[in-house]
């Protein structure tokens, strides 16, 4: 069970650490308006992020949802702490979003 939900964090929190490095080269082009090549990569760049973000935030909320789940089913005064852990699964995907934004916003 924690395998899953540490593969989950791990898939989004690599994709975000990989999308962010790719798109540092346009970055590092001050002053210089992007060319073609650059905004293909760059609107890559956010799709990969966004999408694998989601796709690893998905993998980690099945971990945590059916285990809260589970703990709420047996303890009902569990809710709340099962939801904040819910959470924190999902905010891998808003973090996924707010680089895609990031990098959208630098093109």
């Amino acid at each position: 069970m924690r395998l899953k939900i540490y593969r989950g964090m791990g898939i989004g929190l690599t994709t975000l650490l990989v999308c962010g490095l790719w798109v540092a080269a346009a970055w590092a082009q001050t002053g210089v308006p992007p060319t073609p090549e650059v905004v293909k990569w760059a609107y890559m760049a956010a799709a990969v992020a966004a999408g694998l973000g989601v796709l690893g935030a998905g993998v980690a909320v099945m971990g945590v949802g059916a285990a809260a789940m589970g703990a709420i089913s047996e303890k009902p005064e569990l809710f709340a702490r099962a939801l904040i852990f819910v959470g924190l699964a999902e905010g891998l995907a808003i973090y996924g979003l707010i680089v895609a934004i990031m990098i959208l916003g630098r093109v």
